[in-house]
Order: structure tokens, then C-alpha cells, then sequence
């Protein structure tokens, strides 16, 4: 079995015309929710073998965060076609992905990420499936997992969705 963790970077500044979008930071807001996903898949067992960053700093700053949380958070690695990548983009990555890793986060930007997780997903709770199809908010993990012992033999409509996590349900005052 594989298991993919596709992540929406956290919460950042504004975008502001003139202004560098590679350089964009995180909120105060997205500092926390990247530390408390961290913190629940830490406490989760969904620490991944291998993380895979959009060059952006708001997604290398997602990580940072998350990785924070974890006793041993694995080594990432920026790859630039992660940064506005399309769905097809993310999917190169996801079967690039060495046979010695058995799960991978990629963090990185809508649309892509909300687009290659529609793309991966064909089953998993039909309740859970649906709130993926309404969108990917900032720090939106979406697990899916896949029955292959390959990255390699992974294709569209191939995964299960294991679970849909939201910094909103992280927030015990939503529950």
C-alpha cells in the first residue's frame, strides 16, 4: 500500500500587485494551523516517509511548522514544479516517487492540489469525498490511499479516500 498527504500551504499575507508571489509569508493564523496539523498527524501516525515542497515560502514555511511538532520529521525537498502546478503536474511527482517510500506529503498550492486529489480519489466515505469536492481550504489535508506497491502503478481514480482533515476541525470550539 501507498499513502499520498496532499497539503494546501496555511494561511499567508495578501498577495499585493508589484509585490514578489514566491515571497508571500505566512499569518500569525496560518503559522498556528500549520503547527496544530503537524501536531495531529504527529499524534496520528501520518508522519510521511518523504515530504515534496512547492519553492514558494509559504509552503516551505507550512512545513517548517508542521515539522516542528513531529519527533522526527522527515527531510523535504523543493521540487519548482510543485509552485502553480497543475493536477498533471502533481501526478508526475506523486509516480516519480521512489519505491522506498511508502508515503509522501506534497505541500503546496490550489488549484493543483484541490484538482490532483479530485483526479486520485475514486472511493472512501462518500460524507468526506464530498467536502474534498467543495474545495481545499489553506491547511487542507487530504490522505488517499493507494493499493499498489508502486508509485508507479498509481492513475486517475485509482486512490481511496482515507480521511479529509480542516484546521476548522482541528478546532475544538467547531466540534
Amino acid at each position: 500500500m501507498r499513502r499520498l498527504l496532499l497539503l494546501r500551504h496555511a494561511k499567508t499575507e495578501t498577495a499585493l500587485p508589484g509585490k514578489d508571489d514566491l515571497g508571500r509569508v505566512l499569518v500569525e493564523r496560518g503559522r498556528d494551523d500549520a503547527a496544530r496539523m503537524g501536531a495531529y498527524m504527529a499524534s496520528h501516525s501520518l508522519v510521511p516517509d518523504s515530504v515534496i515542497l512547492s519553492p514558494a515560502a509559504r509552503s516551505q514555511q507550512t512545513w517548517q511548522h508542521m515539522a516542528g511538532t513531529m519527533k522526527q520529521a522527515p527531510g523535504a525537498k523543493t521540487l519548482d514544479q510543485i509552485y502553480d502546478a497543475t493536477s498533471d503536474d502533481i501526478f508526475e511527482a506523486v509516480v516519480a516517487t521512489p519505491a522506498s517510500v511508502n508515503s509522501l506529503l506534497i505541500v503546496g498550492h490550489n488549484p493543483g492540489i484541490h484538482e490532483a486529489a479530485l483526479m486520485l480519489i475514486a472511493s472512501g466515505n462518500i460524507d468526506a469525498r464530498e467536502l474534498v469536492r467543495e474545495g481545499m481550504p489553506t491547511t487542507g489535508l487530504v490522505i488517499i490511499d493507494f493499493a499498489f506497491d508502486e508509485w508507479s502503478k498509481v492513475h486517475p481514480q485509482s486512490g481511496r479516500l482515507e480521511r479529509f482533515v480542516t484546521p476548522k476541525a482541528l478546532d475544538p470550539a467547531s466540534r
